[in-house]
């Protein structure tokens, strides 16, 4: 569950380094001024030393990777994604180390900080974490979890650890998420509509953070009126393009971009639904060589006459009426 972000370094740091801070106040001054070694009070149980390293940009995708069981998706972190934070980091770099533990091959695990991780690389800027050793699985999830108050996950993010809970058993049904997770149930709905989307279609967007409900919605109703034949098709179409569709809209903004993406998903989600035979227009037969010509179409009949006498016209009526009593 989301810690509230003003608890967060309540949760996170326990005690501090080597000057024995004992409030959050002082600790957060030791992060902020990038103390050398930092004791954390992992979950309220273990207090373990971090050491602060620095990994240069050339190396931070070779020697660090993302805690597997962190639950933000990696692969929606670009510029805009991370706009919030990039611009600082390029004019002043990282202003807050990340936090992760050492591996047994050396390289470094992150658990609070994939989104830093991802700006500095971005921006060819070194990275700053500080590393430990003895951090567990069940003490590494509490650290990526707590870290994930920083910047809301997104709701397939949400929607993905929704499944998560359904499918262990820990809640019975939507109405058991909205309460475990302390949300509506629309949001719940909504959450796990996202989370059933392809990823190739969520990619197609600039922030996959910033779809709201609404938008998540139209794309699961659009996405759900294709068959598994068209779904694939559609799927192909997204993943064979030479770059995510926003990066070839023509626009600014994110709001205006991702209205331009799902307008183009719209029109792909029509080419690949079969279009429907055109109807042959019924066709006007002569049967009186400049007098009388009729139209077939279905169960009706429409006959045209011209060049009548009153008396045929009567006749001819009175014919009618009768056989089709």
């Amino acid at each position: 569950m989301a810690i509230k972000t003003n608890d967060l370094n309540a949760r996170l740091f326990g005690k501090a380094d080597k000057r024995r801070a004992t409030t959050v106040a002082e600790v957060q001054s030791a992060v902020k001024d990038k103390a050398a070694v930092i004791e954390l009070a992992v979950a309220g149980e273990t207090t373990v030393a971090f050491e602060l390293v620095k990994v240069s940009a050339a190396e931070i995708g070779t020697k660090t990777q993302v805690f597997a069981q962190n639950a933000r998706e990696q692969a929606f972190l670009n510029e805009h994604a991370l706009a919030d934070i990039l611009s600082t980091l390029k004019d002043r770099g990282q202003q807050y180390p990340a936090v992760g533990r050492w591996m047994d091959d050396d390289r470094i695990e992150v658990l609070d900080g994939s989104r830093r991780r991802m700006a500095c690389l971005l921006a060819n800027q070194d990275f700053l974490i500080y590393v430990a050793k003895g951090i567990n699985s069940h003490h590494a999830k509490f650290l990526s979890d707590v870290a994930n108050a920083h910047k809301p996950l997104s709701l397939y993010e949400r929607g993905k650890e929704m499944q998560a809970l359904l499918a262990g058993g820990k809640v019975a049904d939507q109405k058991a998420l909205a309460r475990y997770c302390q949300c509506s149930e629309a949001l719940v709905s909504g959450a796990l509509k996202a989370a059933s989307l392809p990823m190739e279609l969520l990619m197609a967007y600039p922030s996959v953070g910033e779809l709201g409900r609404p938008t998540i919605v139209k794309l699961h109703k659009l996405y759900s009126s294709l068959d598994d034949a068209q779904q694939k098709a559609f799927v192909t179409a997204l993943s064979q393009q030479d770059k995510p569709v926003w990066q070839s809209v023509d626009a600014q903004g994110i709001t205006r971009i991702t209205r331009e993406v799902t307008s183009h998903i719209e029109q792909l989600s029509e080419q690949v639904r079969p279009k429907a035979p055109a109807e042959s227009k019924p066709q006007t037969v002569e049967l009186v060589r400049g007098q009388a010509t009729y139209v077939r179409d279905g169960d009706k009949l429409q006959l045209k006459l011209s060049q009548l006498s009153d008396q045929q016209a009567d006749d001819i009526l009175a014919y009618l009426a009768d056989y089709l009593k």
